[in-house]
């Protein structure tokens, strides 16, 4: 079984290590053991269901690796699923943690993530004055330890945001970075498709009479509520400023197709003036006006510049030119 991690705690400190055998499971007054175990197979964690009586539906949930956000109470066990992301070029990755709480036991099942939880345990090793709290308070640590991944997630996209914010005003975008944006957009609703559900749990844990949650541990669920929702506020932010952006950029292309058609009706009414006073004296008749007047040339010649030049001064006083 790919076991990261199997330790039996007592008084905030850990003890021994836990193999997962008969022996190595057997805990004693005021023990409680923690394992963490990445994408276990199905054969390989059934000496875990049989050691600690674990709930069928919430192994079933556990090992299909497909759930959402949720608090389940299963008898005395409580069974919670997390979905951890983080952010790779202008995808988020996502990845799942689930958490088996009992009077002794925290087993933690990641499925798909690359954060390990050792740096966790070891900050939790370090405060053995929580660590004390028992099980509930390692399942708090587990959350906080996902929770706080958001942030930097918010972080990146706000930058990629703003940076493409500038690059509107700035300049027209083009195909790919309209591509980004929208890529960009649909990676940040999914995010936040995530987070509902991750505050729900939050608040469940922080309000309700679960078991195995302490009710001097569960004021510390407040915080990870509070993050969630501080993540939330951002990503709508966030959603609505990628809304303007969009919103800019096609303002932007209406203007330029706009000076681009006043442009080419201004050169079109220029060129129309000389056609127009060619075209009537290159008709062949016999009597016409002027025909074999002496300074017919000039004059007609003139004429067209004093009305071209008229007509440029005019749009350029109009800024059509």
């Amino acid at each position: 079984m790919p076991v990261v991690a199997s330790y039996v705690y007592s008084g905030g400190h850990r003890l021994r290590a836990a193999p997962l055998t008969e022996a190595g499971l057997k805990l004693g007054r005021e023990e409680f053991v923690w394992i963490g175990l990445h994408d276990p197979s199905d054969a390989e964690f059934d000496i875990l269901v049989e050691r600690f009586h674990l709930h069928p539906l919430a192994v079933e949930d556990a090992l299909s690796a497909h759930q959402m956000p949720k608090v389940e109470v299963y008898g005395h066990e409580l069974f919670v699923v997390a979905r951890t992301a983080e952010k790779v070029d202008d995808r988020i990755e996502y990845g799942e943690t689930h958490v088996f709480v009992g009077d002794d036991h925290v087993i933690t099942i990641r499925h798909g993530s690359g954060r390990s939880h050792t740096a966790l345990r070891a900050q939790l090793e370090a405060s053995p004055e929580q660590l004390r709290a028992g099980p509930d308070f390692v399942l708090h640590g587990v959350l906080d330890f996902i929770v706080d991944a958001y942030g930097p997630i918010v972080d990146k996209s706000e930058d990629a945001v703003l940076e493409m914010e500038q690059r509107a005003l700035d300049a027209f975008l083009s195909r790919v970075e309209i591509r980004r944006l929208f890529t960009l957009r649909r990676e940040l609703l999914k995010f936040r498709r995530i987070l509902g559900p991750m505050e729900e749990a939050a608040g469940r844990l922080q309000s309700l009479d679960l078991p195995c949650i302490d009710p001097e541990v569960r004021p510390y669920f407040r915080d990870i509520g509070d993050h969630v929702r501080r993540v939330n506020s951002r990503l709508n932010g966030l959603t609505e400023i990628l809304s303007s952006v969009f919103e800019v950029a096609n303002l932007l292309e209406q203007q330029r197709q706009g000076v681009i058609t006043r442009k080419l009706a201004s050169w079109a009414a220029l060129l129309a003036v000389p056609t127009a006073i060619a075209g009537i004296y290159g008709m062949n008749f016999d009597f016409m006006p002027e025909l074999h007047w002496r300074y017919g040339y000039a004059y007609v010649m003139a004429l067209i510049v004093v009305v071209c030049a008229g007509l440029y001064v005019t749009f350029k006083r109009t800024k059509w030119l």
